[in-house]
Parts: C-alpha cells; structure tokens; sequence
C-alpha cells in the first residue's frame, strides 16, 4: 500500500473477529517496522508488552479498561511502555555500528544531556512511544489490518498487572487486527491555517 494510502486510511477501529490471528511472521514483520521508528540518540527506549493470556485481557477490558471490546477480540493488544533510564543502560550498545569517534561523541553526551532532568527523561521516553506507535499502525494498515489507540484505562492498575519496573513508564495501549465494522465517518480535521505557524506566534 501506499505510504500516503496508509495515513489517510488509518483509523481507529473498535470491532474486530476474535478469530482471527496474526502469524508469527506477520508480528514479527509488525515489531520490526515499529522499531524503525526515531528516538533520541538512538537510545530505543521501547518496550513492547504483548498481551496474550486471554485472562488477563479480559481483566484488563473488564475491569481497568472501560469494557472496550477490543481489548479482548483484537488478534493483538500491545501495551506501549518505556524504560526512561534506558540512557543510562549499556549506552554503547545504541551505536554499536557507528564509526568509533561517532560513537564515542554521542555516547559521551547522552549522560549530561539526561543527567538530572528527569521531566526530559520522561518526555523523551513518551516521544520514543509515540512515534513507534503511529509507525507499527500504518505497519498494519499497509498489510491489510486495522488497529486502534486507546488510553481509556486505568494506567497504575494495569502498570500493576504487567509488573511495570519502577524505572519505565506507561503508554497507551494499541490493539491490532481484522476490522469487522467500518469506523464513523472522520469528524473532520482542523483547517492547516488555525494549525500552521510562520515563525513567530
């Protein structure tokens, strides 16, 4: 599909086949892409909760999750989580591949950039989340799925359920799979001249 096709024609869809599953082939192809996705200074700080107990989900659907049913019938329900310490781990892992003093350069400046800002350390862990979450999504639209963002949960009860680290945080949730209804029609978009600044507002 179209790179444009795919962005126009993502949506988020609420009712899926239960039925329906992903091969193992396609999820791997899904987390892949997703962590195509940008992060600052390469430092990845995705982590990828992959919801399969039936049980849990429907704990999660039931009660911490306002009974949204795709939860639980979508072929996957991904929680999108971040290790906001992850700068600190390892850091030379990030640019392992990188010419030596590319390396050394941005591994040495990772550690004051972060240091002691904990605001930017979340933030840019949220950022790491965002982005590879709209990545996996139009993922799934080019292959034919559809998927659905959601942040209508309880965020402390389900971190609880998962054993969230202390050190990570929580995202939204994404559940992906074979769309069974249409979604509304799109409630429209804000017009590009109440949205675009030219330099100064």
């Amino acid at each position: 599909m179209d790179t444009f096709d795919a962005i126009y024609q993502r949506r988020a869809v609420k009712q899926y086949d239960p039925e329906h599953k992903l091969t193992p082939e396609e999820e791997t192809k899904l987390l892949e892409a997703a962590i195509q996705a940008p992060t600052s200074f390469n430092i990845q700080h995705w982590r990828f909760v992959i919801v399969r107990d039936p049980e849990l989900r429907r704990k999660i659907r039931t009660e911490f999750g306002n009974d949204q049913a795709q939860m639980t019938d979508a072929s996957l329900l991904i929680i999108m989580t971040a290790d906001v310490k992850a700068w600190q781990k390892d850091p030379e892992r990030y640019w392992k591949n990188a010419p030596k003093e590319v390396a050394e350069l941005l591994v040495n400046w990772m550690g004051p950039f972060h240091e002691g800002r904990e605001w930017l350390q979340r933030d840019e862990a949220q950022r790491s989340i965002g982005m590879a979450m709209q990545t996996l999504m139009l993922a799934a639209k080019s292959m034919g799925y559809d998927s659905c963002p959601m942040i209508g949960f309880d965020i402390e009860k389900v971190a609880e359920l998962i054993n969230l680290p202390d050190d990570h945080v929580m995202g939204a949730m994404v559940a992906i799979g074979k769309g069974t209804k249409a979604p509304w029609p799109k409630p429209g978009q804000t017009p590009l001249s109440d949205l675009v600044v030219e330099n100064y507002f």
